[in-house]
């Protein structure tokens, strides 16, 4: 019997979109690359991820539990 290795899962990279195997061998996994990985690190730091506008009570409402 012969023994088959697992297929490679292949993503984008969300940085730079380029391949990016996703195993527990790729310790930069989503990203491709430690660059990559460093690139988002510092958009996190420096807030490039935000919600554009404060978050009011009215955001916060679901009508499904408003009986």
């Amino acid at each position: 019997m012969q023994s088959s290795s697992p297929k490679k899962r292949i993503i984008t990279c969300p940085q730079c979109g380029g391949e990016s195997e996703f195993s527990p061998e790729n310790k930069y996994r989503p990203f491709c690359s430690e660059r990559c990985k460093l690139i988002d690190l510092g958009a996190w730091a420096n807030e490039g991820y935000r919600i554009p506008t404060p978050i009011t009570p009215e955001d916060l409402e679901n009508e499904e539990f408003n009986h």
